[in-house]
């Protein structure tokens, strides 16, 4: 079990594979991170901004991991609205489950 809740029914082509990527990263935190953001908000996101959460996706996990938790600076190429607004919503969702 992947931990997925979203159906990847009635998403584009595209979608769907950052969908399948973003829970199939190698580790288990960053498909947890990568993963619950792209349920909640994958549809939302504008072709641009799913660009640039591809490209992120592309980054290593350890590397993706260390920024998110702030425990390395991230660099200013990855630092963009959409690696804030998952940081946010990785903040948010450790903020109801406590």
């Amino acid at each position: 079990m992947t931990g997925m809740t979203r159906s990847s029914e009635g998403l584009d082509l595209r979608r769907r594979k950052a969908l399948y990527h973003a829970w199939h990263r190698g580790t288990r935190e960053m498909d947890l991170v990568l993963g619950r953001f792209a349920d909640a908000e994958i549809h939302n996101l504008d072709d641009g901004e799913l660009g640039v959460f591809e490209l992120l996706m592309e980054a290593p996990d350890r590397d993706l991991f260390s920024w998110m938790t702030g425990s390395a600076e991230t660099p200013a190429n990855y630092d963009t609205p959409v690696f804030r607004r998952i940081r946010s919503f990785y903040e948010l969702q450790d903020q109801t489950s406590a």
